[in-house]
C-alpha cells in the first residue's frame, strides 16, 4: 500500500495535470469559434465557385483544347494524395482518423495497380505515414502549429500542385482531410481535385438559364484558364479551414474528457488517502492502548 506522502504527491500531480487540461480546453474553445466562423464563411464561396465552374465547363468538357486541369490527362495511372492533418496532437482521434482514411485509400489504389504519391500537409500527417510510406511522400507542408492556415498557405500548396501537374508528375489528385460537422463530430473525407470536372459535386447548384445563351468575353477557355487555378486554391483553403475547425473541436472535447477523468481520479485517490490515514490512526491508537494495558 502506498504511503500517505506518496498519495499526497500523486494527488498534487493529478491536480496539476487537471489545471493544464482545463486551460487547454478553454483555449481550444476560444479558438474554435474563430475557426468555425472561418470554415462556415468559406463554404458559400467554395460552393459558388463550384457552380460557376460547373456552368462554364459543361460546354467545354469535350472540346479538343480543354485545359488538362479541367478534363485530366486522359490517364489514371498515377494518383497523388494530399493528406491534411494538424501540426499538433492532443486532439483525440482527429489526426488518427484522417491517417487511417489515407492508409485505406492507399491500399485500395495499390490494389488497383495505381502508382501513389503523397503530399503530407501538417506534421502529424508526415509522422503517421512515414513508417509505411516514406518512399511515397514527395512533399510536405507544415502549418506553423495551426497559425499558418489561410489563403497564403493554400496558394503555396496550390502553386506547387499545379507545377507538378504541368510537369506530368501525376494524373489525378485527391485531397484527404476532415469535414467539420459539429464540435463533437469530424468526418474524414477524400475528394477529387484534379481533374476539376470530377471534383465538381453532382448536386452543386447550377443556375437556371431559362433557355438563355450567354456569350463570354473573351471566351470560356480564357475564363477557365484564370478560374481553374483559383478553384484549386479555393478547395485547398476550404479543406484547411475545415481541418482547423475540426482540430479545435476535437481538442476541446478531448481536453474536457481528460479534465473530467482527472477529477474522477482525484476523488478515488482522496478516498484511498482518507482510508489509509484512518487505518494508520487506528493502528497507532491500538498500539498506545496495548502499551498502556501492558504497563
Amino acid at each position: 500500500m502506498a504511503s500517505l506522502k506518496e498519495l499526497r504527491n500523486r494527488i498534487a500531480s493529478v491536480k496539476s495535470t487537471q489545471k493544464i487540461t482545463k486551460a487547454m480546453q478553454m483555449v481550444a474553445a476560444a479558438k474554435l469559434r474563430r475557426a468555425q466562423d472561418a470554415a462556415e464563411a468559406a463554404r458559400p464561396y467554395a460552393e459558388r465557385m463550384a457552380a460557376v465552374m460547373a456552368n462554364l465547363s459543361t460546354s467545354l468538357k469535350d472540346a479538343p483544347g480543354a485545359s488538362p486541369l479541367l478534363v485530366g490527362t486522359g490517364k489514371d495511372d498515377v494518383r497523388m494524395l494530399v493528406v491534411m492533418t494538424a501540426d499538433r496532437g492532443l486532439c483525440g482521434g482527429f489526426n488518427t482518423n484522417i491517417a487511417r482514411k489515407a492508409r485505406e485509400r492507399i491500399v485500395k489504389l495499390q490494389g488497383e495497380g495505381k502508382t501513389v504519391k503523397i503530399v503530407a500537409v501538417g506534421k502529424k500527417s508526415f509522422d503517421a505515414l512515414k513508417r509505411l510510406y516514406a518512399d511515397k511522400i514527395v512533399q510536405r507542408f507544415e502549418l506553423g502549429g495551426g497559425k499558418d492556415v489561410g489563403a497564403p498557405k493554400a496558394a503555396q500548396i496550390g502553386q506547387w500542385i499545379r507545377e507538378q501537374f504541368a510537369e506530368g508528375a501525376f494524373d489525378t489528385l485527391e485531397v484527404i482531410s476532415s469535414e467539420f460537422v459539429s464540435v463533437i463530430s469530424q468526418k474524414p473525407r477524400a475528394q477529387t481535385l484534379i481533374p476539376a470536372m470530377d471534383a465538381i459535386p453532382e448536386d452543386v447548384e447550377r443556375p437556371d438559364l431559362g433557355g438563355a445563351v450567354y456569350e463570354y468575353e473573351p471566351d470560356e477557355e480564357s475564363i477557365l484558364d484564370v478560374l481553374l487555378p483559383r478553384y484549386v486554391d479555393t478547395v485547398i483553403l476550404s479543406s484547411l479551414l475545415e481541418n482547423a475547425a475540426g482540430e479545435m473541436g476535437a481538442r476541446m472535447a478531448a481536453m474536457d474528457n481528460a479534465t473530467r477523468n482527472a477529477g474522477e481520479l482525484i476523488d478515488k485517490l482522496n478516498l484511498v488517502y482518507n482510508r489509509t490515514r484512518q487505518a494508520k490512526i487506528t493502528t497507532e491508537l491500538t498500539e498506545i492502548i496495548s502499551g498502556a494495558e501492558a504497563l
